[in-house]
């Protein structure tokens, strides 16, 4: 039995529909203002014999823009709404694989929904997607890739109960060939022959089988790491220097005196130096605690110190090794000599 054909209205919608849904407003917005000048421009007269044809023909295309200018912009607006809701229901899709384990659920799916699953992958990672769609589940170019200057072209086949072998691969290399096109993806929701990833070698062809094609929507899916949230308020201990000496502290408890029993920061070189600070920072976020963690630092960093022979200005250093590994201490450069640096701390 033949297809019925059908009408140049029908194929407008089908045409929209394949668009974005804000390209179908838009198309119905424009077409809108052309028709509406059109039927709103002048009947005009005839001005001589000669003139008939230009006058029956205005009339017909103002009688034609008279009644188009509501049809014409409601079939895009129709064409709209249906992207819009196949739009919905390609991301609930989505999200309905990327929350299930497997490939299974590939398996199990139609190929009309497979085709949407890849659609809607590709257009989460940046791509412009149109839908050709193909004669089925065996045949066409089902998607067109966009993104800058280039083009790319994709075919679907949800086939699972083979391979899918090298003369389909081929055959779709050859389109890409043809059109011209930067390159293309072969997607299959289940595995390629050895000659088939034989002969897409080198090519700018990629194949994508069922098991990859989840990994992909499982990678795409990950959600980057909590951010901590500017409103919550942390109580976080940042490591100053010490105030005497500019060595590092650490987290010490009272034994003795009036604060005996509470934390203080006490000088990692004690009992050479015997620099302390109160232990009183409270941030709002990691990014807060960072800066105030910077601002601390620089604030507590020691005095410059001169060296006492040459008068030099001395760089802080510290032991790497050694019994006095993790001290610090003054080097001064033209006299080649160290100096404690708790004993020029109290100079």
């Amino acid at each position: 039995m033949a297809r019925q054909k059908n009408s140049t209205f029908e194929d407008m919608i089908v045409g929209a529909s394949k668009l974005p849904w804000w390209a179908g407003l838009l198309l119905a917005l424009v077409s809108f203002v052309v028709l509406h000048a059109i039927a709103s421009s002048p009947v005009g007269t005839i001005a001589g014999p000669g003139q008939m044809g230009n006058f029956v023909l205005k009339n017909i295309m103002r009688t034609f823009a008279l009644f188009g200018q509501f049809v014409i912009p409601g079939g895009f607006c129709i064409g709209a709404l249906v992207s819009g809701i196949k739009g919905i229901r390609q991301r609930k899709l989505y999200d309905k694989v990327a929350s299930s384990p497997g490939v299974a659920i590939l398996n199990n799916m139609r190929w009309e929904d497979f085709e949407r699953l890849v659609s809607e992958y590709y257009r989460r990672k940046g791509f412009q997607v149109k839908r050709e769609g193909g004669n089925g589940p065996d045949g066409g170019i089902d998607l067109v890739l966009n993104r800058g200057n280039e083009t790319y072209l994709v075919q679907c086949k949800q086939w699972k109960a083979y391979k899918v072998g090298v003369q389909p691969v081929r055959e779709f290399y050859g389109v890409i060939a043809s059109r011209g096109v930067a390159g293309g993806y072969f997607v299959t929701s289940g595995e390629f022959t050895t000659d088939a990833f034989r002969f897409a070698s080198g090519l700018n062809l990629e194949l994508i089988d069922g098991s990859e094609l989840r990994e992909m929507i499982d990678v795409a899916q990950k959600k980057p790491e909590q951010q901590y949230d500017s409103n919550d308020v942390r109580q976080v201990s940042v490591a100053p220097a010490c105030p005497k000496c500019g060595a590092d502290m650490r987290k010490r408890i009272a034994n003795i005196g009036a604060q005996a029993g509470k934390e203080f920061w006490g000088c990692s070189t004690f009992p050479n130096c015997k620099g302390t600070r109160p232990v009183e920072v409270s941030v709002k976020s990691a990014g807060v605690q960072a800066a105030v963690s910077q601002d601390s630092a620089a604030s507590s960093l020691p005095e410059k110190k001169n060296c006492p022979d040459c008068g030099s200005e001395m760089i802080l250093r510290q032991f790497k090794s050694g019994p006095k590994n993790g001290q610090q201490f003054y080097g001064c450069d033209p006299c080649k000599k160290g100096w404690p640096a708790n004993l020029i701390g109290q100079n």
